[in-house]
This record gives C-alpha cells, structure tokens and sequence, in this order.
C-alpha cells in the first residue's frame, strides 16, 4: 500500500477496541445473533483449540498480533516460553493478566516494521493474516521464513467470509480491501480486512515455499499447520 493510513487507522482500532475485542470472541453485545449462532460459533473455536494442540508447540514459540490472550495461555502450556507481539499496549495489558504465571515475554510493535533477534520453533498468529495488506503478504511471509527454524512450523487462523460473524451493526463486508469497524461508542476506523479463500491462499503459501492443509470449520473460520519446505532442505 503506498498510503499507509489504514494501517494507522487499524493500529488504532485495535488500541480503541482491546477492552469490548473479547466481546466478538464471546458472541456477545452487538456481536450477539442467537443461541443457535453463539453455540456454533464457540464449538468452531474449540475445533481450533483441539487443532493447535494437535500441532504440537514446542520449544520457543512467537505470537504475533497477540491481542487480549485468547491463545497465549494455551500456546505457553506446552512451550518452553512465548514471545507475544501486538501493536496494542492496552490489549498486551490484559493479556499480561490473563496469562501471570506462565513465561511470556510481551513486545509492543508495528508487526509491519519489527523484527525479532532470535529463531522460533513455532510461530502462531490469529485472526492476523487477514489484516496484512495484499501488497505486504510477499513480504510478511518472507518474514516467517527468517524467524522460524528450520524444522520449525507456523499456525494459523483467521475468518471465512461470513456476514453473521461481524457485529449486527457493521454491513456486510466486500470479501477484500478496506473494510468500516464500528466500537461500541460509535467511533469508526477503516482497516484492512482480505478474506483469503482458503485453497488459493494454500496455493500462494506453497509458493512461497510453506506446506501444509489448510483447513475449515463448518462456518466460520480456516486454519492452518504450515512448515517451511525451502528452509528444511537448506544444508546446515
């Protein structure tokens, strides 16, 4: 992207929305739609939860865009420490609570900009990669290259196209582009929001050299277990 003020524009959103995020996570407020929405919706997010145990995490792993914590906490039970980056000081603050009494390490960063002085074994990101501008994906995906090791591997999940995941108040999304997020005092922001179908974007990541399914929940979400295959093959 050439302007970045949508950027700006989610940075600050994130910031502004960290205290009503887990709202969306819990279907509740403006992201209410009914018992029946609210019990699928939640039983897709424990199919994720069992799918990244299954991933087995281990070693030094790295959260990126870490928010409030609703993966933190289950990503530091099998991993010797966590770095958690997010651009939000006020989300890492409640993640910080959530999580006391496990070891993570939290950074506040421009995940566009900032780059971490050491290797991961496992990389984990939620609800992230449709937040990266289609003219960065290259570039973001190079970036996971450099920090995972070489018999690392990456997980992934973000949202399907769905017009009932977001808020009753916000309209239906264009599938991507920039994309209107209303909080619940009645600011608005314009962030980036791209609904990645999910065999292309398996196609474009085997490109870039990362293997692996990705997957979905009946509804609502795709997800993923990705290891590097060029950096596997690169003799030691």
């Amino acid at each position: 992207m050439t302007d970045n003020t949508p950027l700006q524009d989610q940075i600050a959103y994130y910031e502004a929305r960290a205290a009503e995020y887990d709202q969306w996570h819990r279907r509740e407020g403006r992201y209410y739609r009914g018992e029946e929405h609210r019990r699928a919706w939640l039983a897709e997010l424990d199919t994720v939860r069992e799918e990244i145990v299954r991933s087995e995490p281990r070693g030094r792993a790295l959260e990126l865009a870490c928010g409030t914590g609703l993966w933190t906490g289950l990503i530091a039970e099998s991993v010797d420490s966590v770095v958690a980056a997010d651009s939000s000081l006020e989300a890492l603050a409640i993640n910080r609570a959530r999580t006391q009494g496990r070891y993570v390490q939290f950074v506040q960063a421009d995940l566009f900009t900032w780059r971490p002085h050491r290797k991961f074994d496992f990389v984990f990101f939620g609800f992230w990669i449709s937040h990266v501008p289609e003219d960065q994906f290259d570039d973001f995906w190079r970036f996971i290259a450099d920090v995972l090791e070489p018999d690392g591997r990456v997980f992934l999940v973000d949202s399907l196209w769905a017009p009932d995941s977001s808020a009753v108040d916000h309209a239906a999304p264009a599938r991507r582009g920039i994309v209107e997020r209303k909080l619940n005092d009645g600011r608005t922001f314009e962030i980036v929001k791209v609904f990645h179908e999910p065999a292309a974007l398996e196609r474009r990541l085997s490109e870039a050299g990362f293997s692996g399914r990705i997957r979905t929940t009946p509804r609502f979400f795709y997800y993923g277990c990705l290891f590097n295959e060029r950096q596997q093959l690169t003799p030691m």
